[in-house]
């Protein structure tokens, strides 16, 4: 084949193939603009996904259908738990006893009632409390809960100061493990330094003046050494102060049962006009239903029992059962296993 008919034979094969072009680029245009269909769809799904609708169910006329919010597509739903292992949960006695406080103006005393007794779940204490001090036993803790009562006498302190004392005295063994028999003293005296520092005294109010809260200038640290003959220094009181403190994670306001016992005194000798906030009752009955408390604090034993209970029971055994409901809301069911645990000590208690 000579060059001429070379090229012009080149030249027909271009043109055709040119001419083809159309023919076979035609399918993926449609291919392209199928696939560009599709995307818009799809955008438009994503958009339609999250637009606000209508989430509010048609109410029908003459029903009183409350509005029910639909679930949008995009919420995810939330499986409910597995009450079957009852793991998490935790249940309260809603079975209260029925509150036996006036009407307050200072506050709801249904509200007061509560949190009080809220407080009896949340300082727990028990006669165990010994059970994991093998050089322990509890003529020693009879021992110091009586020592302590006297230190409280020398520097005047009030009663509710050792009933604070002896609940943190208490509620700290129990988070502890063999303690040894030298180191009771020296938490005792420390417990005592703390509550010492927590007492406030009402004064009488008297009428033209408001009633005042004063501070008891507790006694020094140093006095609290000088009364263990030696054998705790100031640096062992503090630094065992830190130590308790850590224990009792800094919860320090139990409801103490010479505080139940004044509540119930106060309530059962309310009059038509109540003034919760004023003594109303006999500071002698007080003396010797407190006398009472005293000698019963002096056995773990009767940590088995609420302070409430404890108080309840020693008001019975100088008043009634039907004082007895009226200021605390409490039945003799309730207060009975106390009442006999407590009759020893109530026929010693009236030898003296």
């Amino acid at each position: 084949m000579s060059r001429r008919s070379g090229r012009l034979h080149a030249k027909n094969v271009k043109c055709d193939s040119e001419n083809e072009c159309p023919t076979e680029l035609a399918p993926r245009k449609r291919k392209y603009e199928e696939i560009e269909t599709t995307n818009e769809h799809q955008q438009d799904a994503q958009r339609h996904k999250y637009e606000i609708q209508g989430c509010w169910s048609q109410i029908t006329t003459g029903t009183a259908t409350p509005c029910i919010l639909i679930e949008t597509p995009q919420k995810e739903t939330e499986s409910s738990p597995d009450m079957s292992k009852f793991t998490r949960y935790r249940f309260k006695n809603l079975f209260i006893s029925p509150c036996p406080l006036p009407e307050l103006s200072w506050a709801n005393s249904k509200d007061v009632w509560v949190k009080m007794l809220d407080k009896e779940t949340r300082y727990l204490h028990s006669s165990g409390i010994l059970r994991n001090h093998s050089a322990l036993n509890t003529d020693m803790r009879v021992i110091l809960m009586d020592w302590l009562i006297e230190v409280s006498e020398v520097y005047s302190l009030h009663r509710e100061t050792f009933y604070l004392a002896q609940d943190f005295f208490d509620r700290f063994m129990s988070t502890q493990s063999q303690v040894g028999k030298s180191m009771l003293q020296l938490i005792g005296v420390t417990c005592l330094f703390i509550a010492s520092k927590l007492e406030v005294c009402f004064i009488n109010w008297v009428p033209g003046a408001a009633i005042e809260n004063k501070e008891i200038y507790p006694p020094k640290i140093n006095e609290f050494a000088y009364v263990t003959d030696g054998a705790c220094c100031e640096d062992d009181i503090i630094d065992m102060e830190l130590i308790v403190l850590k224990a009792l994670k800094w919860e320090l306001c139990p409801v103490t049962a010479i505080a139940w016992l004044n509540l119930y005194l106060q309530v059962s000798s309310l009059k038509d006009v109540p003034k919760l906030l004023l003594p109303q009752y006999s500071q002698e009955q007080f003396i010797h239903i407190a006398q009472l408390l005293d000698l019963c604090i002096l056995d773990s034993s009767a940590l088995d029992f609420k302070y409430r209970i404890l108080a309840a029971a020693a008001l019975y055994h100088h008043t009634s059962m039907e004082i007895v409901t009226k200021a605390t809301g409490l039945a003799w069911e309730s207060i009975s296993e106390c009442v006999q645990w407590i009759s020893p000590c109530a026929r010693a208690a009236r030898r003296f």
